[in-house]
């Protein structure tokens, strides 16, 4: 079933949509959690208040990319039950590390002046990677967007786990310095 015929039975109410929705894009979303969360049990989880949160979304909302969409539901839910989860940083896993990894880049502590510029932000780091050729950026994010492990990555990308690794470490510090020149404390 194509996207447009998924969205469609969500803004018809049809209960199909969610069943249509685990279908094509189940795989894809408990991928995202578990990558995050580590968990296969907290993953089911996030992806079915996935397919709640885009039921609720829907009517009043048609999106342009449905696995974008749907990505993002789940990615938000995921670092929530990570962050709810893991009050104080105890634990390894691959989601310490992607956030440990961008600690130089972008803080998490908010202050007001940072919660009114994070729409700014936002767009200086979209705008960043864009630039990127596209295997640095395929690199960046399946990192930190997706939290792949880096072994995974250097697999399905037929490289080093070192190369990659170096290749993200530099990637950071050119994301550091765009954000520096644009004025960004990090």
């Amino acid at each position: 079933m194509d996207d447009n015929s998924i969205i469609q039975l969500y803004w018809d109410r049809n209960d199909q949509a969610i069943q249509a929705t685990s279908d094509k894009y189940g795989h894809y979303c408990k991928t995202i959690a578990r990558n995050i969360l580590g968990s296969e049990e907290d993953a089911e989880e996030c992806v079915n208040d996935a397919y709640l949160n885009a039921w609720n979304a829907m009517p009043t909302h048609w999106p342009e990319r449905l696995a974008t969409f749907l990505g993002k539901i789940t990615r938000n839910l995921s670092f929530n039950r990570y962050k709810s989860s893991h009050t104080q940083k105890r634990g390894g896993g691959e989601i310490t590390l992607v956030l440990d990894e961008l600690a130089d880049c972008v803080s998490g502590d908010d202050s007001v002046e940072q919660t009114i510029d994070r729409k700014e932000l936002e767009g200086a780091v979209c705008s960043f990677v864009r630039s990127l050729p596209a295997s640095k950026r395929n690199l960046f994010v399946r990192r930190y967007w997706y939290a792949d492990p880096v072994a995974e990555i250097a697999k399905d990308c037929r490289m080093l786990p070192g190369t990659v690794s170096k290749t993200l470490e530099r990637t950071r510090k050119q994301l550091k310095a765009y954000l520096t020149e644009r004025g960004f404390e990090v």
